[in-house]
This record gives structure tokens, sequence and C-alpha cells, in this order.
């Protein structure tokens, strides 16, 4: 992506405005904003980019690695030590690409059966056995590059 492409935006999405003085500026709703309301964001799926106020830079994705670190630190992790290792394994990797790639597909597989779930049209046994497949599927992924999944 290059520094114009960065600065271009969707008509559509929203622009939260990161100061110097880390706080955040909501331009829809002329607003500072919290990273609790960023998270709502999320929640709500509504399209949104974070911007550098000085430059311009995209700064979505370290927002939102700044989100999951807050979660992470409260209540109950979702990534356990071994997960977050395994990751960290795949930077710098021939494969680095395909494992982002990987992740994306699987939790857009989980996003799309959640709403079934919900409902109840999807049985726990369903579940259990989906749950057990992509556990298999990502032991055979990770195999293939020397990686073994910690128990």
């Amino acid at each position: 992506m290059t520094k114009m492409d960065s600065k271009e935006t969707s008509s559509t999405e929203r622009v939260i405005k990161k100061y110097p003085n880390r706080r955040l500026y909501d331009t829809d709703t002329s607003s500072y904003i919290t990273l609790a309301e960023i998270k709502q964001l999320v929640m709500d799926s509504e399209p949104f980019v974070v911007r550098d106020a000085k430059t311009g830079d995209d700064l979505t994705r370290s927002i939102l690695l700044q989100i999951i670190l807050e979660e992470e630190a409260h209540g109950s992790p979702m990534f356990t030590a071994p997960v977050l290792a395994n990751i960290i394994r795949f930077y710098g990797h021939a494969m680095q690409g395909f494992m982002g790639g990987y992740l994306e597909k699987n939790m857009q597989a989980l996003m799309d059966m959640q709403a079934p779930m919900v409902k109840g049209v999807m049985g726990a046994n369903v579940f259990t056995q989906m749950q057990e497949q992509m556990q298999k599927q990502t032991e055979q992924f990770l195999g293939t590059f020397g990686i073994k999944p910690s128990a």
C-alpha cells in the first residue's frame, strides 16, 4: 500500500483520528471517543479506519491490537501462550502470508456459523464435531511447516 493509497477512504467508512496526545476523535460525531467505543464499532460491524491526525497513516491495526491486548488482560483470555508462540514463529517464515489468510478464513467461517448457532439451529454435537475438524485441519496445516501444536 502506498502513502497515497493509505490516505484514501471509502465514503461509507467512519474516520477516527488519533492525535499525538493519544486521544481518538470520531469525525462522524465530532467528539472524542474511547477504545471501548471503538470496540463497540467492531461489535456492530461498522466500517471505520483510524488515521494519524498529523500524517494520515492508517493506525487501524495498531488500535485493534491494543483492544485485543486489553481484552486478553481481563477475564478469560482467548489465546493461550502456546498459540501466541506459534503465531510468533510464523513471522519471517516463508509461509507468513498464508497463515494470515488461513486464520482470516477460519475466523470468517466461525462468524458465519455464529448466527445459526445462536438461533439453536445447530446442536452442540454438530458444533463439537466442527471444532474437532478445525483443530485437525490446524494441526495438519502447522505440521506441514514443522510446527507441532502444544497441548
